[in-house]
């Protein structure tokens, strides 16, 4: 289920119009193990055209109902929920992702420097002009200048945007194409995008705006995507299938049970409206419902590990804990390198707290941290475990990691060092140990360094 929750700062670049104010530097991550494997299974024959690895290309969903889908940065491509919620076919879903592969491939966010690099320029052009009129006596001309400056600064960067979104356009078309995936799906987005376009009257305001209009946007990819041999080539049924149940999912998720019951009434029997429909009663406390609508599903498909999850997390988060584990364990099972559904289990047995349940917790803990370097909660629930067994060093290694994780980089300094003191020297774990310690140490200020080692500031 989407439960697990974490922060992410970002610096967009976006498919779609949207200003980025300080709160959305700090959204919510929705981590559901079955719409990221839905992303990847749709998107990573896109990620191979592109030269990619797709192991090493992350997606995230944020809980954000708005239209939106943007790369804050390396190989990691976050997607709005809203997003998945507002489009019809995967098709579509697969044409933004392929527009925000061509970001990752174009270096787009650490060349955006170049851009803004040139904007200062034209900014403190106008500056040390202005600065020059208003000592020779001309104060109006010389603000007007400073001014000017800045405004010719505003938009030398919109442009360098605009630069950027048309580059990640032609690069989608060439990924879609070299995928076999036809180009129907991205001229269908953009077209949406004109009508928007269309109604705002953004041609009044193409000049001070973050992306082309849409309109030059479709003559110039069209063609293109038209000439390709798998124009008229459908998605396969099964996966607009899985796509229609990600959307159930995040809709039962994000919205009122009244909302959700309207959208995906008890008439519906379709997979999707009864996996919506879960999420609505859970929502509502009609867990009698609840629970019947999910063995129902599980019944049709008892092979299915996000059947076998939702029912357990729903037991685990009503404090039913013994009846949710042989769920949770079925779906741990069922996709072993899943590391959300590892996690998931782990966490259901350290809640459980006996020396028998951490045994078997510390598997799958170890599992999900191994398989996802990002993962904070299998490192927390792990140093709950390593405290209990009086296993100082580990507890401390875990926790390093995970402030590591989390940027908090004097903390991980602080814990690797002590993790090391307490670790028998030479072994995999103290070198782990010792390499946080290191890269930390990278990554803080001098000053602040020598702060945290208890020097203080040199005189």
């Amino acid at each position: 289920m989407i439960r697990r929750l974490c922060l992410l700062a970002v610096a967009a670049l976006a498919l779609v119009i949207q200003p980025v104010g300080r709160a959305a530097l700090a959204q919510r991550l929705l981590r559901d193990a079955e719409t990221e494997a839905f992303l990847h299974h749709i998107s990573d024959p896109i990620f191979e055209a592109a030269g990619l690895s797709p192991q090493a290309v992350n997606i995230y969903l944020l809980d954000d109902t708005s239209v939106n889908a943007f790369v804050p940065g390396g190989q990691n491509i976050v997607v709005h929920a809203g997003l998945l919620l507002n489009l019809d076919t995967v098709g579509e879903v697969q044409g933004i992702m392929a527009h925000e592969t061509g970001h990752i491939t174009g270096s787009h966010i650490p060349r955006m420097g170049e851009g803004f690099s040139q904007s200062m320029g034209l900014q403190l052009l106008g500056v040390l002009l202005g600065a020059a009129a208003i000592a020779a006596g001309g104060g109006a001309a010389g603000a007007g200048l400073i001014m000017g400056g800045q405004s010719m600064a505003q938009r030398s960067f919109l442009s360098y945007r605009r630069v950027q979104e048309s580059a990640a356009d032609q690069a989608a078309v060439r990924f879609l194409n070299q995928a076999g995936i036809s180009g129907r799906g991205l001229v269908s987005v953009f077209e949406r995008f004109e009508q928007r376009d269309k109604a705002l009257g953004a041609e009044n305001f193409q000049y001070v705006i973050t992306h082309p209009l849409s309109e030059r946007r479709l003559d110039r990819i069209t063609p293109l995507l038209k000439a390709s041999e798998h124009w008229d080539t459908p998605a396969p049924e099964e996966d607009q299938r899985l796509f229609r149940r990600v959307q159930a999912k995040i809709y039962g998720f994000t919205y009122r049970p009244q909302a959700t019951l309207a959208k995906y009434p008890p008439s519906d029997t379709s997979v999707a409206a009864r996996y919506a429909r879960v999420y609505a009663y859970d929502k509502a406390l009609d867990w009698d419902k609840a629970l019947a609508e999910i063995d129902s599903l599980i019944a049709e498909a008892p092979d299915d590990p996000y059947f076998h999850e939702m029912k357990g997390q729903m037991l685990y988060e009503n404090g039913r804990i013994d009846d949710a584990l042989p769920s949770l364990r079925r779906a741990a099972n069922l996709r072993p390198h899943e590391p959300l559904l590892q996690t998931l289990l782990g966490r259901a047995l350290v809640v459980k707290d006996t020396p028998e349940a951490d045994t078997e917790a510390v598997t799958y803990l170890r599992r999900a941290a191994a398989m996802d370097q990002n993962d904070t909660l299998s490192r927390y629930n792990l140093a709950i475990i390593y405290t209990r067994r009086d296993q100082p060093g580990l507890a401390n290694l875990v926790g390093a990691e995970r402030a590591f994780i989390t940027r908090n980089y004097a903390a991980a300094l602080r814990q690797g060092q002590i993790a090391m003191r307490q670790l028998e020297e030479g072994t995999p774990n103290w070198v782990r140990a010792q390499d946080i310690v290191s890269a930390s140490i990278g990554q803080i200020d001098p000053d602040k360094l020598r702060r945290v080692d208890g020097q203080g500031p040199r005189r």
